[in-house]
């Protein structure tokens, strides 16, 4: 080579990263320098690994096989190398094919199998897509899922996007994504009902309900044949569930959910993810090889030692993963920096999150299990909004059992306790108090442990469950349709049906009473600290019919009906003035304990804590939060109770609540004066007062 002077250079030689590759970081990386992708594979126990590149118009012969050379293409156990865009051609997906030592261990090493990249930003399932084929022995090719080359070189304008921030004004509304718009009475244009865009349409009546949180059901690419309405089957931890974009074009999922994320963002509300990193949808030994089990099922998954059946099933769904591997638990750390830089998500709730509690042989680390820490130490994840359901198949640690410290936490006592007490079971009193106080007998504020009030995360109904209507219609699980003999789902309700089985032919009384009863929940759920979370729906009575657990239920019975919204406009009334009577005294959920603010009554100046008891009062004061005093009285007597106010006289109180009477004297924004300090609170039912400062 010549340069302008006339002189001979040598021509540059590549780096050793340009030559070979790079193992970090895994999966695909654009170079716009190179004009060249970066390919690294973790594959511990691999003996060979070929890089397939595929063609949109020839699925199943690969446009270019490049196998990996492990003197030159691997580094520890990391696969890896760097093809250029012009060796690449016309290729648009990509897959690999690894073979190692047969029958090794559980290794399910079949060099026949298209396996799909862990990393794929993007999952691109073929028109003959084949899960059965994934299941036995022989080639998928053409029928397998494949990763995405083009969303690597895509772009977004982020520019004004400002994640909000919620503290005591914290509603979070838990939804899934195509079950809140895809029934027709949604209102949403059927071209996008059921999609990220579609949800993006109901976002004025989620600022109208006062939501300032939502809590997104999985939306992790799934295996879209296998049943799975809920998606708590992942197949793949970085690209958004295709079938959820209202396009069908390739990687639009990615720049729909952006958009919807944005979109939230520019209307005050957050937005968690519910995050399935215990499992994969690749079941035990009889599931199918898409990707993980093909690559080291050994690394990825616990193992039993049972050779009939070879993998732990600590999550109940075949497989768990195998979080004393460090590259699972990178895998998981890269997955949640990568929804919190390219997607902008605000925080996420992890399922079965004990399963990160296990160490490789399958028992719980009650110290500190490594992830834990990393996540704490990360300076991006560490700031989110981290929420556990703290227990699996196999452990319970609510509390300080859960190594998260600082986590906030799905306090299912909250959830059994007050289910419990507004049934009239006997002898919840001194539960009920705990839980509206905060659980502190689970977070404890000590000096040792200083545990605060918003980490539980308090509710009534989620979508493992009755709904709230069902909650209170049904003493019986009706899961049959789900094809289980009615086997699946909880029995453990603590319903009522309030003296009549199910929603035919219902009594007008029984009906009064279930309305009551669901706005006693509702009260309950708002004026307790903590952070509040309900299901969407429940602020309308939608219903399951009974069954508590839908999670393959794509239909009229896992989707929303709107036109209960209209039907029930008193509850959906009385939910709005609730969040927003919540909202708008923040002595209510506080970042403390309430302490000396709280004093605890009955209908007289004692609570009373005997088993016989179904009735409590309590006046917060809010001078230290520059807020009103809130008085409550609560009768889940089945008779009247004549309850007497404790504090001040009657003209300085006004009754906000009274569960016990109809739409709209059930609330008032503005209060009732009192004529006296006597009040027959219905059976039954909840009433706030309010004393203004």
């Amino acid at each position: 080579m010549q340069n302008d002077s006339g002189v001979t250079t040598p021509a540059r030689r590549p780096t050793w990263e340009q030559a070979e590759g790079s193992p970090l970081p895994l999966g695909v990386t654009w170079m716009a320098e190179e004009q060249a992708f970066n390919f690294a594979l973790h594959a511990e126990h691999a003996e060979s690994v070929t890089l397939l590149f595929y063609a949109a118009t020839d699925l199943v012969n690969p446009l270019l096989a490049y196998r990996l050379d492990f003197l030159s293409n691997k580094s520890g156990q990391v696969w890896h190398c760097r093809i250029p865009l012009s060796e690449i051609g016309d290729a648009s997906y990509y897959g690999y094919s690894v073979s190692g030592e047969a029958g090794r261990d559980v290794h399910s090493f079949d060099p026949q199998k298209i396996l799909l990249d862990p990393y794929a930003k993007c999952v691109f399932f073929p028109p003959t897509f084949d899960r059965k084929l994934a299941m036995r022995e022989g080639t998928n090719a053409g029928r397998a899922p494949l990763g995405t080359l083009g969303v690597h070189r895509a772009g977004f304008d982020w520019t004004g996007d400002q994640p909000p921030q919620h503290e005591s004004d914290a509603i979070i509304y838990e939804l899934h994504v195509k079950g809140f718009t895809r029934n027709p009475n949604s209102g949403v244009d059927s071209a996008r009902a059921g999609t990220y865009a579609g949800l993006v349409e109901k976002i004025p009546y989620l600022k109208d309900l006062g939501i300032t949180v939502v809590e997104l059901m999985p939306i992790f690419q799934r295996d879209p044949q296998e049943g799975d309405y809920w998606g708590y089957m992942p197949l793949n931890f970085f690209s958004p569930h295709a079938q959820y974009a209202s396009t069908s074009d390739d990687d639009d999922q990615h720049l729909e959910c952006k958009q919807m994320v944005k979109a939230f963002h520019q209307a005050g509300i957050g937005v968690v993810l519910d995050v399935v990193y215990n499992h994969t949808c690749e079941g035990d030994h009889r599931g199918p090889i898409y990707s993980y089990k093909g690559i080291d099922s050994q690394g990825y998954y616990m193992m039993s030692g049972d050779p009939a059946n070879p993998y732990a099933n600590y999550s109940g769904t075949g497989n768990t993963l195998n979080f004393g591997q460090a590259h699972v638990r990178m895998m998981v750390m890269d997955s949640l920096r990568y929804w919190k830089r390219e997607m902008h998500i605000d925080g996420f709730r992890f399922d079965l999150a004990s399963v990160f509690s296990r160490n490789e042989d399958g028992s719980l680390n009650w110290g500190h299990a490594p992830i834990f820490s990393e996540i704490a130490a990360d300076p991006e994840l560490g700031q989110l909004r981290l929420i556990a359901e703290p227990w699996d198949t196999g452990a319970y640690q609510l509390g300080r059992g859960f190594p998260g410290i600082t986590w906030l936490q799905w306090n299912g006592r909250f959830r059994d306790d007050v289910r419990r007490f507004v049934k009239s079971d006997a002898g919840m009193v001194p539960d009920l108090m705990r839980r509206i106080y905060g659980s502190d007998d689970f977070f404890p504020d000590s000096r040792a442990d200083a545990y605060h009030a918003y980490q539980s995360v308090n509710y009534v109904t989620s979508h493992d469950g009755f709904t709230l209507y069902d909650l209170v219609s049904y003493n019986q699980k009706r899961n049959w349709a789900n094809g289980n003999d009615n086997t699946d789902g909880t029995n453990a309700n603590y319903s009522w049906n309030c003296g009549y089985e199910g929603d035919e032919g219902v009594p007008s009384d029984v009906r009064a009473l279930r309305r009551k009863q669901v706005k006693n929940f509702c009260c309950l759920l708002m004026l307790a600290n903590g952070t509040p979370m309900f299901r969407a729906g429940d602020e309308f009575l939608n219903t399951q019919f009974g069954n508590n657990n839908p999670y393959n239920q794509d239909n009229t019975t896992g989707w929303l009906d709107w036109s209960q919204l209209q039907t029930n406009q008193d509850i959906f009334r009385f939910f709005k003035n609730l969040i927003a009577f919540r909202k708008k005294h923040p002595s209510l959920g506080r970042s403390r304990f309430w302490r000396e603010d709280v004093a605890w009554y009955g209908t007289g100046e004692r609570a009373d804590l005997s088993y016989d008891s179904r009735s409590l009062a309590f006046c917060l004061h809010g001078a230290s939060h520059n807020d009103n005093d809130i008085y409550v009285m609560i009768n889940a007597y089945w008779e009247n109770l004549e309850f007497r106010i404790q504090e001040g006289t009657a003209e300085e109180w006004r009754r906000i609540v009274d569960t016990a009477l109809p739409s709209p004297e059930d609330f008032s924004a503005n209060g009732i004066p009192l004529g006296t300090t006597n009040y027959g609170v219905a059976p039954r039912s909840v009433v706030v007062l309010l004393r203004r400062r």
